[in-house]
């Protein structure tokens, strides 16, 4: 009997196998700016799509990552128009760790870039249109200068990674041989995972929320060349942490401190309230400009020494103080711009809310024999208010907030003081011209801006503002917002 004919087969898509990611939509755009970060910005479906690696002006073509209702995530795939200045940078990793955004970009260009973005930021506020923004003193070494680094770590698919997430994800980016680290952070790196590898240690995995190590932490001083080591862990007990220490301090007798923070929580925030010191010093000694500094392994601490100092040099240039004179500096961290200018003053006094880092601060001013400064820890809004009583009018007020800026309570108490001289320290534009607008609310003009670049290679800029009261008094307040 005759077979019956088989059945033709019907053409399909295969399913993509188990843990097989599903190919990703492209979409084109053209870049129209960057934002804070530095990631580029262009239009797409009526909302914003967020391409890291793209620049002003460059057509690409993306893959969508993610879509949201006002922003989506693309993914760089082909440039089809480029940027004049692109070039090819010394990272594997752009685009996926985000620690180096503008790393294909020539550096002048950056710089460019930078400074437009101070000058936006002021021209958007009433007021400040006319302040002179001066060029912005770039690195001298845009690579290998960040002496601090905040790592995550992880183990997924039994692959250990030390690196930064990836946007928007849990997913850790493995950086390697990061460009921007100090050589001996690099050398430490791989070490760290190296050992880890090899003495079997259990690590946060971020899908299961659990494991022991989560975070490693770098501090190297420039000048001496030493560094300090500082693991987070989930556990207070970790005996393998000790075995790592001592085998860290066997290979790199650069390490002269390995420290253990405890951090029970889940959450994002990296540091716990403890801290335990295994191997070494208890602090790091280091040098920056004309002052000694020890430095707490939880405490900040500027990540670019060349430019910090370039900073510190100018505020003490622009407050120009007399023996007879007294200043404040709020958001002292461990006293760098406070101990500066104390080598000039009659009295200065910091305000710090770390407590590690006051006392580290405390440490440094006997180190460098300034006795005429006086460090306290709390809240700047609430301890600013009774400064009244202590630093007279005409004295100078500096201020170095993080990147929220100042409470407004803040600027007004500042104003207050009468001071013949504020400089402010910003590493965020944004909130600098909103802070800026406030206080020429209370009386102060802002004489001029000094973008300095701490970050080469990202979208970040740190400015220096000069402001001295004005002689037509206060102006209308404006919003905070």
């Amino acid at each position: 009997m005759a077979q019956p004919p088989r059945p033709k087969k019907v053409a399909t898509t295969r399913p993509p196998r188990k843990n097989q990611r599903p190919a990703l939509p492209t979409v084109e755009t053209t870049i129209e700016r960057l934002d804070d970060d530095g990631v580029g910005i262009g239009p797409y479906a009526g909302k914003e799509l967020l391409v890291p690696g793209a620049f002003p002006g460059e057509k690409i073509r993306a893959a969508l990552e993610h879509e949201g209702q006002r922003r989506s995530v693309g993914l760089l795939r082909e440039v089809l128009v480029r940027h004049p200045d692109r070039i090819n940078g010394p990272c594997r990793c752009a685009g996926d760790c985000l620690g180096c955004p503008l790393i294909n970009l020539a550096y002048p260009a950056q710089l460019q870039v930078k400074a437009e973005r101070v000058r936006a930021a002021l021209a958007a506020r009433e007021g400040l249109t006319a302040v002179p923004v001066r060029a912005p003193w770039g690195a001298e070494h845009p690579f290998g200068y960040r002496t601090n680094a905040k790592l995550v770590l992880a183990k997924e698919r039994g692959k250990v990674s030390v690196g930064l997430y990836r946007r928007g994800s849990h997913q850790v980016v493995d950086i390697g041989n990061c460009p921007l680290h100090h050589p001996l952070i690099n050398r430490i790196v791989a070490t760290v995972r190296s050992e880890i590898e090899r003495q079997q240690i259990w690590v946060w995995d971020p899908k299961r929320q659990r494991g022991l190590l989560r975070y490693l932490l770098v501090r190297v001083s420039p000048g001496s060349g030493k560094a300090m080591v500082t693991f987070v862990t989930t556990e207070k007990d970790f005996t393998q942490l000790t075995r790592l220490a001592k085998a860290l301090k066997a290979k790199l007798p650069e390490i002269i401190s390995v420290q253990q923070n405890i951090n029970p929580t889940a959450g994002n925030v990296i540091f716990g309230r403890e801290t335990l010191r295994m191997i070494g010093a208890p602090d790091l000694l280091d040098q920056l400009g004309e002052v000694r500094l020890r430095i707490a392994p939880t405490a900040f601490f500027q990540v670019n020494h060349e430019q910090a100092a370039r900073i510190y040099a100018l505020v003490r240039q622009w407050a120009a103080l007399k023996p007879e004179e007294s200043a404040v500096d709020l958001y002292c961290g461990i006293g760098g711009i406070a101990l500066h200018l104390a080598r000039d003053a009659g009295r200065v006094i910091g305000i710090e809310v770390v407590e590690e880092a006051v006392r580290n601060a405390r440490e440094n001013a006997r180190l460098g024999g300034l006795g005429n400064c006086t460090f306290r820890a709390g809240e700047a809004e609430e301890l600013v208010h009774d400064l009244t009583l202590e630093i007279p009018p005409g004295s100078v007020a500096v201020v170095n907030p993080p990147r929220g800026g100042c409470e407004a309570a803040v600027l007004e108490a500042l104003a207050g003081l009468k001071p013949r001289l504020l400089v402010y320290v910003s590493c965020n534009p944004e909130t600098l011209a909103r802070d800026l607008a406030l206080l020429a609310g209370h009386g102060y003009r802002t004489e001029e801006v000094q973008p300095v670049d701490m970050f080469p290679q990202t979208g970040h800029i740190e400015s220096v503002a000069r402001l001295v009261p004005d002689p037509r008094g206060k102006r209308p307040k404006a919003r905070r917002s």
